[in-house]
């Protein structure tokens, strides 16, 4: 398993797009002004203009690996209970069908399905909305396959690095501590030490460049347990890391847990550091 050591400051090769993972939080992100809504939105600003965005997202998390592949997805409401401007919102970004046809023939002999039903579910237009407003980048999302162990994400990750030099921006959208038993609305919300425990320990190990503990992270024991009950939101993580290389700068965007239990970690690979706003 390469596990990309060199955690020092590059610049962007001219041939390889920076790869990214972003937590994600509420959807109410899709409409609110706060340090990370600025700090998405400036990293957009910032990034090489992608060709296209591959989106892997918590919430596209089912048995088998699947792409969307229309030339029009919809934007998916996946929630319930909140107002309704978020019903009311369609990001505008087109699909990209010769792309996923090629990342089908890219993951081969593994069996990728080419689907025209999904579209964009709110793991990214709620991310996308801030860094991409016009909506005018192409964006395909690739399905979490819930069947398949920790590692097998990794090495997938690894499989689509080649699309980095094709112009294509990598994105997993998840959480790294996501555990909405615990989750607390109030504004008096404290971190419970479990949640900051396992954020400590993944950007620890995120600053060292070792991606195994991350990999096998329930070695964490109680801490991951607590943080990761279910892995859809952990497992975004884990194609960003497959994806990234020894050479890339490892930075971290944001690092704060809000609701008690959730983790807003964010990390770029291969691009130079944007201050939060």
């Amino acid at each position: 398993m390469s596990d990309g050591k060199n955690t020092s400051m590059h610049n962007l090769t001219s041939d390889q797009m920076p790869v990214v993972f972003i937590g994600h939080g509420s959807p109410m992100a899709a409409f609110e002004d706060n340090v990370f809504t600025r700090t998405w939105a400036a990293l957009g600003q910032t990034l090489p203009r992608p060709k296209a965005i591959l989106c892997v997202s918590a919430h596209w998390y089912v048995h088998g690996a699947r792409i969307t592949a229309m030339q029009q997805p919809r934007t998916i409401h996946d929630f319930q209970g909140f107002p309704d401007v978020l019903y009311q919102y369609h990001y505008p970004a087109s699909g990209e069908p010769l792309l996923a046809q090629r990342i089908v023939e890219l993951l081969k002999p593994m069996e990728v399905i080419a689907d025209q039903e999904w579209g964009f579910d709110h793991g990214s237009w709620t991310l996308l909305k801030h860094m991409y407003p016009l909506g005018d980048v192409p964006l395909l999302q690739l399905s979490i396959d819930r069947s398949k162990p920790a590692d097998w994400h990794y090495e997938l990750g690894r499989r689509l690095a080649v699309l980095r030099t094709e112009g294509v921006l990598i994105l997993g959208s998840g959480n790294i501590v996501h555990n909405l038993r615990y989750l607390q609305w109030s504004e008096a919300a404290k971190t419970l030490p479990w949640a900051r425990e396992f954020d400590q320990y993944v950007r620890a190990a995120l600053e060292r460049g070792d991606h195994q503990p991350l990999v096998s992270y329930q070695q964490a024991g109680e801490a991951a347990r607590l943080s990761v009950p279910t892995p859809d939101h952990y497992l975004p993580l884990l194609y960003v890391l497959g994806a990234s290389k020894a050479r890339d700068s490892v930075s971290v965007l944001l690092d704060e847990i809000v609701m008690d239990s959730i983790s807003m970690m964010s990390v770029v690979y291969g691009h130079a550091v944007v201050p939060s706003a």
